[in-house]
């Protein structure tokens, strides 16, 4: 059984995954794992591909298919609705399963969150990624900007902030 998404979500316009309530088809899944959000597809049926990447421990993980449990390892689910996607949902599928078995996980220029903006928006965010790679700075205001965030979620559960 899914664990019901009871902390803040990853970002306020993601919609908690309540127990008992499958997705929508190619929804982009989000799943909070301490300091890091892990993303996958659903793919219908009680089913998720998703990057495996670092999500069991230090060992990269190849792009899988697992069920809805497996995939949140007893945390919440959020599923994202940002821009629309590219392709239909039926395309989302099947372009997510053409990775099937791929062992490619990079953490910062391959990881689950590329993988889902591939196979919804056809491009990942790996230029963007890249980039930061060339502005420590940048990296590292991020970083710091992420972790106060986090604290500042946990003192002040009911507000969300704002970052300009």
């Amino acid at each position: 059984m899914v664990t019901t998404a009871v902390s803040n979500p990853p970002r306020q316009y993601d919609q908690p995954l309540l127990s008992g309530q499958q997705p929508p088809l190619a929804a982009h899944l989000v799943s909070p794992r301490g300091f890091y959000f892990h993303h996958g597809v659903y793919a219908g049926d009680g089913r998720v591909i998703h990057y495996a990447g670092l999500s069991q421990g230090f060992r990269r993980g190849p792009v899988e298919e697992v069920s809805l449990e497996r995939f949140a390892q007893g945390c919440g689910i959020w599923v994202r609705s940002t821009t629309p996607a590219r392709f239909d949902r039926e395309q989302i599928v099947e372009r997510a399963r053409s990775r099937l078995g791929e062992h490619r996980y990079r953490i910062f220029t391959n990881n689950c969150a590329h993988f889902c903006a591939w196979c919804l928006h056809g491009a990942s965010r790996r230029t963007r990624i890249v980039n930061w790679r060339l502005q420590p700075g940048a990296v590292l205001l991020a970083a710091c900007n992420t972790l106060a965030r986090s604290l500042y979620r946990r003192v002040n559960p009911d507000r969300i902030p704002t970052v300009s």
